[in-house]
């Protein structure tokens, strides 16, 4: 328990700083903690050991890698963290389990808990797993200014893990017959199928969980799920419930409009007064955080999912009334005291260099979004129920703004990802996908079949990669059906590699 409040206690005070809205931040950040206080829970539950007794803990370890990997005239190097942990393995022969970690510090509990885990006790499997370049201490100390940050990508990201292939290979003399699963969620997703589409001698198959393949610069689907997942009764959401999301949000458009943003200010506790137009673009987009959030991470955050806030809209006097229940709801689970509302504080934020070996990297992120990704989740749709000052251009102004990057440069990147990846038909073997239909990420990956070996598990009435967390007693059925789905396909690639090895 003591190693996991020191954990906690090292990643409070840096919850600040980020890519879109100040809410948006702070939901990113939190949902890292409780999965965190998730897996440790499950590790020692599966270890039956009292919490506070003393275990053997994960190996650490730094391999040293190459700033740049496809420049070998370019001799810089950082340290990127890793962790190993044995206790399934089944020597010499037992396959290895990779756990591909993204835009945050990683912690020994990526070889210590989780879906991965599970399966690698089943398997008899070595489990490994290596933090991405520039998150968490896997960075050396220039590289959030604009000349260090420039070697983050996911082409370099994918070359660290071909290097750490051979560090593993090497260092536990590890031949053809030691079979390697690639394991990742969200972005780490993408990284783990495109591990395998890039590096197929290396790794036998992959698992792409929440994988948001396909780069896409204005993501106006995502809201659309959200608005979807709102009026879904499978989770708790109804028309009534979006329509009061709907109506809400036209009534602070129609104060924004009029000008009484005293009144908003007052009413949604913003920490400081709004100026126009950049600082009601940044309150508006807070508030249609705490949706987005609840929707993303339904049933991962005790403080918020769709039920809880549905119930709150509909039972309100007025659908401004639930607006500002929902709102005070979300703080007081935050333990805020105001809503940071300021454009300029967010720029200054993503502007900062300083590192942080704990947290979600959030400059680093906005950064991939700026040169790979976009991913941007706007309003400039008639089916987003918030407000239309959301929009892709405030976004993209942002990437000139913090990393002097202009808009063509930034579409040019995601059209480049998306050849260079194949996006949602990457044309692959032997790669799960598993998306649940709550998760506004799920419209950016492989949601059927590709062949008979690139896989598309749908599970209906979960969200953001339900599937990585530890199994637990209240699973839904539909998740522990794609749990037995991925246990078996697993097993049978398994069983294949050891044939024809």
């Amino acid at each position: 328990m003591a190693r996991l409040l020191l954990y906690l206690v090292l990643v409070l005070p840096f919850l600040r700083g980020s890519d879109g809205a100040w809410n948006q931040r702070q939901i990113r950040k939190r949902i890292h903690q409780l999965r965190e206080v998730q897996y440790f829970k499950s590790f020692y539950t599966r270890l039956g050991m009292p919490r506070g007794v003393p275990y053997k803990p994960a190996d650490e370890g730094y391999i040293t890698q190459p700033l740049d990997h496809f420049n070998r005239r370019n001799n810089a190097t950082y340290n990127q963290r890793y962790w190993v942990n044995e206790e399934f393995w089944q020597r010499p022969g037992g396959p290895v389990f990779l756990f591909i970690g993204g835009e945050s510090a990683e912690s020994e509990y990526s070889v210590l808990a989780g879906e991965h885990v599970e399966l690698a006790q089943k398997h008899r499997a070595l489990l490994v797993s290596l933090e991405h370049r520039y998150y968490g201490a896997s960075i050396n100390k220039d590289g959030l200014t604009l000349e260090g940050i420039r070697f983050l990508s996911s082409q370099q990201a994918l070359a660290d893990l071909a290097s750490f292939h051979l560090l593993i290979s090497q260092k536990f003399n590890l031949t053809q017959k030691n079979t390697w699963i690639c394991f990742g969620g969200s972005y780490p997703g993408s990284l783990s199928a495109w591990f395998r589409l890039k590096f197929p001698h290396l790794v036998y198959a992959a698992v792409a969980s929440s994988a948001p393949v396909r780069a896409e610069l204005n993501f106006i689907d995502y809201n659309k799920v959200v608005a979807n997942s709102l009026s879904d009764p499978v989770i708790g959401g109804s028309e009534k419930c979006l329509d009061k999301v709907k109506e809400s949000f036209r009534v602070v458009e129609s104060l924004l409009t009029e000008k009484s943003v005293t009144q908003l200010e007052k009413d949604f506790f913003s920490c400081a007064a709004l100026h126009p137009p950049e600082d009601y673009m940044e309150f508006v987009s807070n508030l249609a955080d705490i949706f987005m959030g609840a929707v993303q991470y339904n049933n991962e955050s005790p403080g918020s999912d769709v039920r809880k806030i549905c119930e709150r809209m509909i039972s309100a006097s007025s659908a401004y009334e639930g607006l500002k229940a929902v709102n005070s709801i979300y703080m007081e689970f935050m333990g805020l005291k105001c809503v940071e509302n300021s454009h300029n504080k967010s720029l200054s934020d993503l502007k900062k260099t300083e590192l942080s070996p704990v947290g979600v990297g959030e400059r680093q992120w906005y950064y991939q979004t700026c040169t790979e990704f976009g991913y941007y989740q706007t309003c400039d749709h008639a089916s987003c129920p918030f407000s239309p000052r959301i929009t892709l251009q405030f976004q993209l102004d942002i990437c000139k703004e913090v990393f002097q990057i202009p808009t063509e440069s930034v579409l040019q990147a995601v059209q480049f990802t998306n050849e260079y990846y194949g996006a949602d038909h990457p044309k692959s073997s032997r790669i799960i996908f598993v998306n649940g239909d709550v998760d506004p990420w799920h419209a950016l990956s492989v949601l059927k079949n590709q062949s008979h070996s690139e896989i598309a598990i749908f599970i209906n009435g979960t969200a953001h990669c339900a599937n990585m967390g530890p199994s637990r007693a209240t699973d839904p059925p539909s998740l522990q059906k794609a749990r037995e789905e991925i246990g078996m396909k697993l097993g049978e690639w398994l069983k294949s590699a050891r044939e024809e090895s």
